[in-house]
C-alpha cells in the first residue's frame, strides 16, 4: 500500500497543473457547500427560532376558535383556565408537567392613537415581562429604557412607531382600544422603554404593557387569548404531547381548546422543511459540477499515461492493482482538495456567523407580519465542514472510478500500441 501512496503522489506531481485544476475545483465545491449549507441553516434556524418566540411557543394552547379569527385580533375565545378556575391555575398544572420549561400567557389587541390628525394602528401585548425576556431575544432588543413592571401603567414600543407618534422615552401616550365586551375603552401610559429589533413589526407595529394592567383594561380577569410553552427546544415538543393531550382530557377541555406543536402551526415550518430538501439537492449538484473537472482531468491523465499503464500490466500489476492506484490519486485529491475548501468555507461560516450579511435594502417593501431579520447570520459548526469533506470526497472517488477502471481494463497489447 506504501509503494502504491508513493507512485499516486509522484504521479500527481508529474501533472501539477491538471492536478491544481482539479484540486480547485474540488476545493470550490465543498467552499460552497459548506458555505451554503450554513446559510441555509442559519436562515431557516433564524425564521424558526423567531416564530416560536413570538408566534407560536414550542405548543401554543388556545381556544378552538381563536385561530380562525386570530387576525382580527379577537378577544371573544380567551384562554379562561381548567373549568374557569382561573388562568394562574392552569399556568400551575402546565408547568408541573415533566419537560415544561415554562408557561408564557398573552393577549394581543388591536389599538389606536393619533399624532396629528393621522390615526396610528398598532397591536398591543400582554405579557408577563419576566417570562417574556427569559423565553424571547426582546431584552437584546430594548436599546433605551425597560419592560415594564407587573401593575405598571407603562408600555415598551418599537423606535418606528415612536417616530410616527413623534414621541420618546419618558413620554406619555394616550392609546384607544377595544375590551373583551366591544366597547370602546382609552388610557394614558408612560412610555417605559424603546425597541431596535431586526423584526418590522416589533419596530413598527408593537408595543408590550404588563399583563395583569391588559387583563383590567380589556377586562379579561385571569384570561388570556393565548399560552405558549417552553419545552426547551423544539424536540420537546412532540414529547410532550401526550401528556397535554391527557391533562385536557382529565378537565373534560379536549374540546374547548387546541394544542398546537410548533411543526403544525402554519406553513412556514412546512417551507423551511422544503427549503432544506431543495438546498440538499443544490448541495449535491455543486458537488457534481466540481466532480465533472476532476473526471474530464482523469480521463485526459488515463488517456496520456496508456503506455505507461500497459507497461506496469506488462509487468505483472494485475486489474485490481492498477485500479487501486487511480482510486489512490483520487483520494489524495479528494482529501486534500475538500480539507481546502472545507477549511475555507468554515471559516468564512464562522465570520459571517458573527458579522451576519445585511440585507435590509431587500427588505423595506417586506410585509410587517413576516418573523424574517434582514441580517442573516450564518450557522458554523464542525458537523457541518466534515459533511462537505466527507461527501466532497465520497463524489470525487465516485468520478474518479469511471476512467480508473477503464484504465484497469486496457490490455497490455492496446496500451502499447503506439510505442
Amino acid at each position: 500500500m506504501n509503494y502504491h501512496i508513493k507512485l499516486a503522489i509522484k504521479n500527481l506531481s508529474r501533472y501539477r497543473l491538471r492536478t491544481f485544476v482539479s484540486l480547485a475545483s474540488i476545493a470550490s465545491g465543498v467552499l460552497i457547500m459548506v458555505f451554503a449549507r450554513a446559510y441555509v441553516i442559519g436562515l431557516t434556524q433564524g425564521i424558526g427560532d423567531f416564530y416560536v418566540q413570538y408566534n407560536t411557543g414550542h405548543i401554543r394552547i388556545v381556544d378552538r376558535e381563536y385561530p380562525t379569527r386570530e387576525r382580527l385580533l379577537t378577544l371573544n375565545y380567551p384562554v379562561d383556565g381548567f373549568s374557569r378556575g382561573g388562568l394562574d391555575e392552569m399556568i400551575g398544572e402546565l408547568e408541573s408537567l415533566e419537560g415544561v420549561k415554562m408557561a408564557i400567557p398573552r393577549i394581543k389587541f388591536g389599538a389606536l392613537a393619533t399624532y396629528e390628525d393621522e390615526l396610528i394602528d398598532m397591536v398591543g401585548w400582554g405579557v408577563n415581562g419576566e417570562k417574556e425576556l427569559k423565553f424571547t431575544k426582546i431584552e437584546n432588543d430594548i436599546a433605551e429604557g425597560r419592560m415594564p413592571l407587573a401593575g405598571e401603567r407603562g408600555i415598551l414600543m418599537g423606535s418606528k412607531l415612536l417616530e410616527k407618534l413623534s414621541l420618546k422615552v419618558g413620554d406619555r401616550v394616550t392609546i384607544v382600544y377595544n375590551t373583551a365586551f366591544g366597547s370602546m375603552g382609552g388610557r394614558t401610559f408612560d412610555i417605559t422603554g424603546k425597541i431596535e429589533s431586526p423584526l418590522k413589526f416589533l419596530n413598527e407595529k408593537v408595543f408590550y404593557l404588563p399583563l395583569d394592567t391588559a387583563q383590567k383594561l380589556l377586562y379579561m380577569e385571569g384570561e388570556s387569548t393565548e399560552i405558549l410553552l417552553d419545552t426547551g427546544g423544539q424536540d420537546g415538543a412532540e414529547i410532550l404531547m401526550p401528556a397535554l393531550k391527557r391533562l385536557m382530557e382529565e378537565h373534560n377541555l379536549s374540546e374547548k381548546y387546541e394544542i398546537l406543536p410548533w411543526y403544525e402551526s402554519g406553513t412556514i415550518f412546512e417551507f423551511i422543511s422544503l427549503a432544506k430538501r431543495i438546498y440538499f439537492f443544490m448541495y449535491l449538484f455543486i458537488l457534481i459540477l466540481a466532480s465533472i473537472v476532476v473526471f474530464n482531468t482523469m480521463v485526459m491523465i488515463i488517456s496520456e499515461r496508456k503506455r505507461e499503464i500497459g507497461m506496469m500490466a506488462a509487468m505483472g500489476m494485475g486489474r485490481n492493482r492498477i485500479l487501486r492506484l487511480f482510486m489512490i490519486e483520487g483520494g489524495i485529491m479528494g482529501i486534500i482538495g475538500g480539507g481546502i475548501g472545507a477549511l475555507l468555507g468554515g471559516g468564512l461560516s464562522y465570520y459571517l456567523s458573527n458579522k451576519g450579511i445585511d440585507f435590509s435594502a431587500a427588505f423595506d417593501g417586506m410585509s410587517v407580519d413576516f418573523l424574517m431579520s434582514p441580517i442573516i447570520y450564518l450557522h458554523f459548526s464542525f458537523s457541518n465542514m466534515l459533511v462537505g469533506f466527507f461527501m466532497g470526497l465520497l463524489v470525487v472517488y465516485v468520478a474518479v472510478y469511471i476512467p480508473a477502471r477503464k484504465a484497469a481494463s486496457l490490455k497490455p497489447t492496446e496500451a502499447l500500441r503506439d510505442l
